[in-house]
């Protein structure tokens, strides 16, 4: 079997397992045809008032930092998990991937982004 052959049964198969999830879920799957469910909603509450209004960008960027320094700090996880066995090198690595992380926080924070306005 060549590399090539392999490739299209892989596509193939992945093709036709998502084809039939999809139908076996359309064929079983509840059906409602409620006119509530085309109307606008927030938290189960009808809005009042306008509800397309521009929000302020410092929550943007404080969510984006927020997943910045929480997906960064997941990296560390791995690296506790086999520290001992790295060495000095290992403790050198991460010593140096937090002081990046911290000139990151101090580079916000200095900008004035992790302040409410």
């Amino acid at each position: 079997m060549t590399e090539f052959t392999l490739l299209t049964v892989v596509v193939l198969t992945a093709i036709v397992l998502v084809a039939a999830a999809l139908g076996i879920a359309r064929l079983l799957a509840p059906r409602s045809f409620n006119p509530q469910k085309g109307e606008p909603y927030e938290c189960g509450v009808p809005t009042r008032g306008e509800t397309w209004f521009q929000f302020h960008a410092g929550y943007y960027l404080y969510a984006l930092l927020f997943l910045v320094f929480d997906i960064e700090t997941v990296f560390l996880f791995p690296w506790a998990a086999v520290a001992g066995k790295l060495g000095v090198q290992g403790l050198v690595c991460v010593a140096f991937f937090l002081l990046i992380l911290v000139l990151g926080l101090a580079y916000a924070w200095r900008k004035g982004a992790l302040e409410w306005k």
